[in-house]
């Protein structure tokens, strides 16, 4: 016979050596599940302070600090070709053009750089300042034959076909412009005593004004310059042109003359270290 609910439960007590063990077991696993826990994230931020801490420099190692300065070129990303370089810019000039250049492979190329500008430019239309840029730039040895080569080249059909007089100068209201920016140079060939370098410029010619009929136009060459080591400096000795590389023309609107002339007037050319 089934009892009733309203009857009195009876609740049975067992020896203390005979109760389950298995809240206690549970109750010690949990402590010991946290500890591990922790001590798995404390080793993964160890490792992850490691690894960033890998690539850092040393104190006293180089860079901006106290230590030794590290004085080599920088290396530039794969594909972007040479990083730029070169010595301090020399602190002397003789007739506006820079001198006083190392006696080095960077000095021989901030030499042609500097030459490369002094030969694109517009005063070399004129007799009176080209041959004071030929005296001061080449090699005394070299000085006669130079002189020739650059009166025949920058002289009678040359100054006609730019519009200008015989002695190099524009027609009244116009500006002639002649500038050479170099981008880039070469060494490729040195010894202590001589040095050949490649110059890759853009330049700026042209008759700037209203009624130009030679307008302003950019163009693209590169300059070979064999340099001596004579008299404490890089002098030149020789040098060709050739036609490039270059790039593709940008969709860029072109000046008016009014632009042009007032850029010319206004923006000045610079020396270059390199």
């Amino acid at each position: 016979m089934p009892l009733s609910d309203d009857q009195p439960h009876t609740r049975t007590r067992l020896p203390v050596g005979e109760q389950s063990s298995q809240q206690p077991s549970l109750r010690q696993s949990r402590p010991l599940r946290t500890l591990l826990t922790v001590l798995v994230v404390v080793t993964l931020l160890v490792v992850a302070i490691a690894i960033a801490n890998r690539g850092k420099p040393t104190p006293g190692s180089g860079g901006t600090g106290s230590g030794s300065v590290d004085h080599a070129a920088p290396s530039a990303p794969s594909g972007a070709g040479p990083a730029p370089s070169g010595d301090q810019p020399v602190g002397t000039t003789v007739n506006g053009i820079a001198s006083g250049f190392p006696h080095s492979d960077q000095g021989a190329q901030s030499a042609a750089a500097n030459y490369a500008v002094a030969i694109g430019s517009a005063d070399m239309f004129r007799t009176d300042s080209r041959h004071t840029i030929v005296a001061t730039i080449a090699d005394p040895a070299a000085t006669p034959t130079l002189q020739s080569r650059l009166d025949q080249g920058f002289g009678g059909d040359t100054v006609a076909r730019y519009g200008l007089d015989a002695q190099g100068h524009a027609p009244k209201g116009l500006t002639f412009v002649s500038r050479t920016v170099p981008v880039g140079t070469k060494q490729t060939g040195y010894t202590d005593s001589d040095a050949k370098v490649e110059v890759w410029c853009t330049g700026l010619t042209g008759l700037a004004g209203e009624r130009s009929v030679q307008p302003v136009t950019t163009n693209w060459f590169t300059l070979t310059l064999s340099l001596h080591w004579t008299g404490g400096d890089w002098k030149l000795t020789d040098f060709t042109s050739r036609q490039g590389p270059a790039p593709m023309p940008g969709d860029q609107q072109a000046a008016t003359a009014e632009e042009i002339t007032g850029a010319v007037q206004q923006f000045g050319g610079f020396r270059y270290a390199r």
